[in-house]
């Protein structure tokens, strides 16, 4: 909209309409408190009652329609629509991600011709390699990574730019995630519960039918009973071990 040269925008609009509409509607308010025989309070109550002036609640008004505005213009802009929306589909693909692994990885799991078949060469890894991930049937990586990734990029709708941020960064959590090592600093055990720790667990012969979430979150072992809790506990020998709490299922 263009109004005396000046081109308006939706955004500038919907940002400073509504406190126009407000200080108009509430300013014919204010004259039609002339009318004495409609008023609720008298004039004497409405000075006399009140803890705060007139000219407070003034600049009390405008101090939060101008923090609206602030935070209007920037939800508003196109940088942080951007944002926004690059940060769901980022959380959507890692949601789906997550999602295809866990089931087919437990299902795969509890099938015995196909754990015998296919997964069981991954878990020949009791004790996981960095460079380890992706040992596997070929069977396994189609339908687990291959067929799990088209799944996550299809269904979060982004683009082929942001792919390559989302599966570099999905790479390297799980290279970290079979990496054998518990660092203090490193920013994805801060961060994510399902770790190298976390993964370890479920490397083990006990914890083979738990803990098959991967690559990101927990969630569905937690829903469904398949977590098992563990504690990082220091060896005597040096380094640690992930030794299942009290309460953890062992078979």
């Amino acid at each position: 909209m263009e109004i005396l040269g000046f081109n308006i925008t939706d955004e500038l609009l919907g940002t400073f309409v509504p406190i126009v509409i407000y200080w108009l509607y509430s300013g014919v308010y204010v004259l039609l408190g002339g009318f004495d025989n409609y008023r609720l309070h008298s004039r004497k109550d409405e000075d006399e009652k009140n803890l705060v002036p007139k000219n407070e609640v003034v600049r009390g008004v405008l101090l939060q329609q101008g923090v609206q505005a602030v935070v209007a213009t920037f939800l508003f802009s196109e940088v942080t629509l951007r944002v926004f929306v690059i940060a769901t589909q980022f959380f959507i693909a890692m949601f789906v991600l997550d999602t295809w692994q866990y089931f087919m990885h437990r299902y795969v799991h509890q099938n015995k011709f196909l754990y015998r078949h296919i997964l069981s060469q991954h878990h020949r890894l009791i004790v996981p390699y960095a460079f380890g991930p992706l040992y596997n049937h070929p069977v396994e990586g189609l339908i687990l990574d291959t067929i799990g990734g088209a799944l996550s990029f299809l269904l979060s709708g982004m683009s082929p730019r942001l792919s390559i941020f989302f599966f570099s960064f999905a790479t390297l959590k799980t290279v970290d995630d079979h990496c054998g090592l518990s660092l203090p600093w490193n920013l994805f055990h801060i961060f994510f519960r399902n770790n190298s720790a976390y993964h370890d667990v479920h490397h083990q012969f006990y914890g083979l039918k738990y803990n098959y979430s991967q690559p990101f979150f927990v969630t569905w072992d937690k829903i469904l009973g398949t977590y098992m809790p563990f504690s990082l506990e220091k060896r005597a020998n040096g380094g640690f071990e992930a030794v299942p709490t009290k309460d953890g299922k062992v078979n």
